[in-house]
Parts: C-alpha cells; structure tokens; sequence
C-alpha cells in the first residue's frame, strides 16, 4: 500500500504544483487522471524521490520514503514521460547497463535479467538494434522492461501510451495488465481511456488538487440519471454552454454532440444516457473550474 498525506509542493517561482494531495493506493493498476499541468508528472517525480516535497508525507510498505528514500529506489521502478536514451546503444547493452545501476553486478546474473526482460516486452529480436532508432511503441516496451529490473513492488509510468498507434497501445496495455497483478502500479495519463482499460481505482488530479477517487463504476454509477445528451449545431455549442451546465462536447460520426450534468432533462431534445468515465472526468473537471472561478 502506497500512503500519501497531505502532499504540497511548491516550485521556486511561487508556483503550487502539489496542494493538499492525499491518496492511499493498493496493490493493482491505480489510474491518476488529470489535464496537462494538472500536477500529475510533480507528483510521480516525487514518489519517485526525484524532488522533496515542500510538506506533507508518503509511506510504502513501512518505507518513509522523505526520511529514507535510497530504500525505496531499491523497490521502485519508473518510466518517465521522456524517457531519454543514449544513441548508438543497442537495447541488449543499454538494459545491461542499467542492471548494473541497479545493483546487478554478477554478469550471469544480468545476463539472465536482460534476457528474459527483453523476451517479456517482445524486444528479443531486435536486440541488437539501438533504442534510439525503435518506433515509439518499442521504445516505451523498452521502458517498461528497464523500470521492471530487480522486480520493483513500486511501479510508476508517467503517460505512458501517448503517440502509440493503436496496435502498440492495446500490445502495452496488455503488459502494464499482467504486470499489475500482484504489484502496486500508478499510471499517471490524461487518457481516460486508457484508465477506463486498465484500472479498478483511479483518481482525478486537476490543479494539484484530487477531485475525486475510486472504484470507476462507482464513480460512473453515482452520476446515473443525471447525463443527459443532444446532437447540436457548432455555432451554437457557446450558448448551451451559457444556459446549461455543460461538461463536456463530443465530435460523433462528424456530429456535435453537448453532454449536460442535470437532475432533470435540461429541455428538448436531449436524451438521457448512462454515463461513462469521460463523463465523470470532465464533470470533475467543470466542478472545479467553476469553483475557481467562484472564488476568484
């Protein structure tokens, strides 16, 4: 169990990255959901113990991870959203080199390592080939095959599928599953699908804030009744917007397409639906920007 309490970071320039952050995330896959600049890479940097926080504290397994956190690198394993790599290196050197990083210093040992990882992430056949010259998807394989060294019970990727052709983002899908069995991995994306796929807890992070946490069919099942949609002209989305309380607006077989959050119909022409994860996401969404703007 990965505990986080209370958690604020606040960058040199008076910028609040981290406000209040509290979550407790079990083994399994956890989705962390939220916009770009939502706060969602200053997070998993520092759960990776890449920067301190300004207060607050997180707790792995016993692990303080601010008093301790050379211990919790020895569990961690974390695929950053740029992900660097040396050029010219083939994949099979570049793994080796990042076993001995880790601690794996007996070469039969990192031989049998790298080989079975490399056969995990199907990359055994391009081996011999630089990573700096893979496709997008083979590169995030790669990724996951270097954060998975010295079988880590910690596991971050930080929007991990962005770019990938569809192909190679169910293929990764598939290996962030099986991997997620008995570890705790936090998948860090403004992609809800790739939440809706993969996670049975997930929370919404927007402006360093959590939103909301949960179980997503429970998130889903607490707005049943209340989503309402309407095909719509384009030219007439602002004024919707304007009189209802829209959350979101969707392109649909080329059609425009208004999702409202009412207790009622909001008039004619919508019909009600049963809602899913985008609907819960941008709900949380509009609820808070209209809270900041409330209070602003």
């Amino acid at each position: 169990m990965l505990e986080l309490n209370d958690l604020r970071h606040v960058y040199g320039d008076g910028t609040v990255a981290l406000d209040g952050v509290s979550l407790s995330i079990p083994v399994g896959m956890f989705g962390l959901l939220g916009p770009n600049g939502a706060g969602k890479s200053s997070l998993m940097r520092t759960i990776a113990t890449l920067q301190t926080p300004t207060s607050g504290s997180i707790r792995f397994d016993g692990i303080d991870l601010l008093a301790d956190p050379a211990r919790l690198r020895q569990v961690l394993g974390y695929l950053p959203q740029d992900f660097g790599v040396y050029p010219r290196v083939t994949a099979y050197d570049l793994l080796d080199h990042m076993a001995v990083l880790k601690g794996i210093t007996v070469k039969a040992d990192r031989r049998q390592t790298v080989e079975t990882l490399l056969d995990r992430v199907n990359l055994w056949d391009v081996r011999k080939r630089a990573v700096a010259g893979f496709s997008g998807g083979m590169r995030q394989r790669f990724g996951i095959a270097q954060a998975l060294i010295g079988s880590p019970r910690l596991i971050i990727v930080d929007e991990p599928t962005a770019g990938l052709d569809p192909e190679e983002r169910n293929r990764f899908h598939g290996l962030l599953a099986e991997i997620g069995e008995n570890v705790v991995v936090i998948l860090s994306t403004h992609i809800v699908e790739d939440v809706a796929d993969l996670c049975p807890r997930m929370a919404v992070l927007a402006a360093g804030r959590i939103l909301l946490d949960g179980a997503p069919q429970e998130l889903i099942g607490a707005m049943r009744g209340q989503v309402w949609r309407k095909v719509v002209a384009r030219r007439d989305v602002d004024d919707y917007r304007a009189r209802l309380p829209v959350i979101s607006t969707r392109l649909r077989g080329g059609e425009t397409v208004v999702h409202v959050l009412s207790d009622e119909s909001p008039g004619t022409g919508f019909e009600q639906v049963a809602g899913d994860l985008e609907d819960v996401y941008f709900a949380a969404l509009s609820r808070s920007a209209q809270a900041a703007k409330a209070a602003a």
